[in-house]
């Protein structure tokens, strides 16, 4: 394996859905200034949110390695458990896995 393999990387995909009558608006906010910059304390190089539908995201997060991310997997499982309650959103969905190839 080369240098540039070894280094190119890992990255979770996590879909999300907010409840029906919630603010769109409102759970982003929470989103930028909360979960976000946790992610990046956690170890997380890069945080993308994509909306997907009116009540629908995707949040991809990029890691330099799988080891950071593994031992970020407690903190998030935490969060995650605290999420239906405090933002009213909930996960349906989650891929993860080393990046084999980019441009």
């Amino acid at each position: 394996m080369s240098a540039r393999e070894e280094t190119m990387g890992y990255v979770t995909i996590t879909t999300w859905e907010i409840a029906d009558g919630s603010d769109y608006e409102t759970n982003l906010r929470t989103i930028r200034e909360k979960r976000m910059p946790a992610l990046k304390e956690l170890g997380a190089t890069r945080v993308t949110v994509v909306r997907t539908s009116a009540r629908t995201s995707a949040a991809i997060s990029e890691w330099p390695d799988e080891a950071t991310r593994n031992a970020a997997q407690h903190a998030i499982d935490e969060v995650r458990s605290k999420l239906h309650t405090e933002d009213f959103s909930r996960l349906t969905g989650e891929m993860k896995g080393e990046v084999v190839a980019e441009l």
